[in-house]
């Protein structure tokens, strides 16, 4: 089995960059959503844009994935 520098099998590392990544992301996803629909002065849920919605958040969720691999490693230094 593959080990790595900083110990550990390359799989658990690549099962804790996921849970790591994947958490930070669904955090950023939702406090994008919750600030566009708070931006927005929504009166009414039928007054809201969702494609709006997601096209913000999902773009805010992705730039976190990018992010997250460049932070990942160094908490470990």
């Amino acid at each position: 089995m593959m080990h790595c520098r900083k110990g550990g099998t390359l799989m658990e590392k690549w099962n804790k960059y996921w849970a790591y990544a994947g958490e930070r992301a669904v955090k950023t996803v939702a406090q994008s959503a919750l600030a566009v629909i708070t931006a927005s002065g929504v009166i009414g849920i039928l007054q809201l844009d969702v494609v709006q919605i997601l096209s913000v958040s999902g773009l805010a969720g992705l730039m976190s994935l990018l992010t997250s691999v460049l932070q990942y490693d160094k908490g470990d230094a």
